[in-house]
């Protein structure tokens, strides 16, 4: 039996872009909401109708809904749980930081995936990685120390702290889905990862959700649809290419948030930010640097 689901580079590349794009849309939305929406509400919102592309997706491949069957339980659990603390801890760092600070220190993922998929999936190690891990903590480091040591901003501190959670939990759950995607469908990967997320804001229920409006309530729907179609896209990444290999085309999300401050926010880009930005990019390619692929084996089977 042979496959050639893994074996697509340029396919997974640009899916990656696409689901960078479409992440941008979601961000926007949430962050045009501000604090004006509890971040449970917002989570459960965004999950709720990030199914809507998810069961097109999987009607559209004749796998629903015979594509959510899974054999690994267990993985899903781990993924889901790690992408769900990760979407409530980005949110709670777009409340607080500029969307451009937000997605810039998003960018210590390839470079913690990177390492995480050498430990988890036995992927080839290589000393870029770890000088790309290097570089990119200076440039985090260049872009929160004026928060330590001018007048405490402790909700900027906190935004940042919260973004660098986000972080790390995704690198490790794409690192999880990279290794579900050898035996799972990409679809039932996204899936669950939204009814997972979906679960986990119901019980901040209690806390107090809010009853919105018009125009909150169509943001929270684009919020969920764009967020769909960006998991769709990136769960499709991962399987026509290696982890490593895409590592360093995460950065080019920062684009549009980025652009997005500057003409619909309003917001000024701040020195530090302008000298940690080539940090954490250059470590994010660092990272992903490696040897020219190998030529690949004619035998295919046995």
């Amino acid at each position: 039996m042979t496959t050639t689901t893994f074996d697509r580079p340029l396919l997974g590349i640009n899916l990656r872009i696409v689901a960078g794009l479409l992440a941008a849309g979601m961000f926007v939305s949430v962050k045009a909401l501000e604090t004006s929406v509890p971040l449970g509400e917002v989570v459960f919102f965004r999950s709720f109708f990030a199914i809507i592309p998810l069961v097109i997706f999987l009607w559209i491949r004749r796998e629903f809904p015979q594509g959510l069957a899974t054999k690994r339980p267990f993985g899903h659990l781990m993924r889901s749980g790690l992408g769900a603390l990760a979407l409530f801890t980005s949110f709670a760092g777009v409340a607080r930081l500029n969307l451009a600070e937000v997605i810039l220190m998003a960018q210590l993922s390839p470079m913690l995936m990177a390492i995480g998929a050498v430990v988890f999936l036995s992927e080839r190690l290589n000393p870029w990685r770890i000088v790309g891990l290097g570089v990119g903590f200076a440039g985090v480091l260049v872009m929160v120390w004026p928060e330590l040591n001018a007048d405490l901003d402790g909700v900027r501190l906190l935004g940042f702290g919260f973004a660098l959670c986000s972080a790390v939990l995704s690198a490790f759950a794409m690192v999880m889905v990279r290794n579900l995607n050898k035996t799972e469908s990409p679809g039932a990967i996204a899936f669950y990862f939204v009814i997972a997320s979906m679960i986990g804001a119901l019980f901040t229920l209690p806390w107090g959700w809010i009853m919105p409006d018009g125009a909150t309530l169509a943001l929270l729907i684009s919020a969920g649809l764009f967020g769909g179609f960006s998991h769709i896209a990136l769960t499709l990444s991962f399987r026509y290419a290696e982890a490593s290999r895409l590592a360093p085309f995460e950065y080019i999300a920062l684009l549009w948030p980025l652009l997005a401050d500057l003409f619909l926010f309003r917001v000024g880009l701040s020195s530090t930010f302008l000298i940690a930005a080539p940090l954490i990019l250059a470590g994010a390619a660092f990272a992903a640097l490696e040897r020219k692929p190998r030529a690949p084996v004619a035998k295919l089977a046995s």
